[in-house]
């Protein structure tokens, strides 16, 4: 089971979710998605908090997340965290779910990490109730096929790719085209311009022979 939040703390809502126990932390670690921020009290046990993050005109990277939303993805990993939730002064540790890194050697639900450069690192006070509470009365419970979804983003991103490369596939050939009407169009006029063009008569009053000209 996965449990499902929605954080309306910014202008754009945002969905937050985390497995019911270390078994399904196991899945969520394998069937992320590329937009995922993955969340953890920092040196003690604690719920494995998503964060997935918007697409669209109001996305934003895991290194650019408002403060609201950073706040109440915070008190939610602390809220999930059977000691941390009884500290003060507490440090909630993030980072993208592509740098979570997972060996055969480890226990279920255990992630370390593959460039700790990549890991932030906020300061949690205390519990703010007022957050919490918000946070679960967005709460719902359910059973996803996450490898399908996993399946279906993919597919869904790689259409994208596609579109993207075809419009910009599209947009050369149009700048192609437009530059090469451009050079036809300038060189017929510097040869047809009626300007620097002569009759015969003209030339003749000039002192030209037309005829032996062009023999």
């Amino acid at each position: 089971m996965v449990l499902y939040f929605q954080s309306n703390a910014d202008e754009t809502p945002v969905l937050l979710y985390m497995g019911k126990d270390k078994f399904e932390n196991e899945d969520l670690i394998k069937h992320g998605w590329d937009n995922d921020v993955w969340f953890h009290v920092d040196k003690l046990s604690s719920a494995h908090v998503y964060l997935r993050l918007p697409d669209g005109e109001n996305s934003y990277t895991w290194e650019d997340i408002p403060q609201n939303i950073l706040i109440d993805c915070a008190q939610l990993t602390k809220a999930n965290s059977i000691e941390g939730n009884k500290k003060n002064n507490i440090t909630v540790i993030y980072t993208p779910w592509s740098n979570l890194k997972k060996t055969g050697a480890m226990e279920t639900g255990q992630v370390t990490f593959h460039n700790m450069k990549l890991v932030k690192r906020v300061h949690v006070e205390e519990r703010r109730n007022e957050i919490v509470n918000r946070l679960n009365k967005t709460k719902i419970e359910e059973y996803p096929d996450l490898a399908l979804e996993k399946i279906k983003r993919d597919k869904e991103l790689r259409s994208i790719a596609r579109a993207i490369e075809k419009a910009k596939m599209l947009e050369e050939m149009k700048i192609q085209e437009e530059a090469r009407k451009g050079l036809s169009g300038t060189s017929y006029a510097d040869i047809m311009n009626d300007t620097e063009m002569k009759s015969n008569k003209q030339l003749q009053e000039e002192g030209f022979d037309v005829e032996d000209d062009f023999m």
